[in-house]
């Protein structure tokens, strides 16, 4: 459980409620911290353990035909990352986000535990919204 301090912070995330997935909500001050925040709650649902050798990282790029659709292909790249390779990251770079391209730098190292399945991002009720402390989005996980 975590403490009321927790949801003043102005980067994080938290899981919610959902009746048939799982789901978390985000926010940032920006779209960056948004898109880092968003990765790092990924990696905390699925109770991801990294190996301490062996680091790596990989560069990203991705497109899309809005800032939603490159949030879900940001996450569904970074599971594809895991399944393809056995990797997992916990450093963020963002390079270049506009609303048709992101590009990022990760790093993190194999995995050694992958706690929770989950298939992919969805785009269940999906918006970006602006709120007094910045952006929050809620993103719904098919497990």
């Amino acid at each position: 459980m975590q403490s009321p301090d927790f949801l003043n912070s102005l980067a994080g995330f938290e899981e919610v409620e959902h009746t048939a997935d799982w789901a978390y909500r985000v926010w940032g001050q920006n779209l960056a911290e948004l898109f880092i925040q968003a990765a790092n709650g990924l990696y905390a649902i699925a109770s991801v353990q990294r190996g301490a050798n062996s680091p790596v990282s990989r560069n990203i790029q991705l497109h899309g035909v809005d800032y939603e659709s490159l949030l879900v292909a940001w996450l569904n790249e970074l599971l594809y990352l895991h399944e393809s390779e056995g990797l997992g990251f916990n450093q963020f770079e963002i390079l270049h986000l506009d609303r048709h391209n992101l590009q990022a730098k990760v790093s993190g190292a194999p995995v050694k535990n992958w706690n929770k399945l989950i298939k992919a991002v969805t785009y269940n009720n999906l918006a970006i919204q602006t709120t007094e402390k910045g952006l929050e989005a809620t993103l719904v996980l098919d497990v």
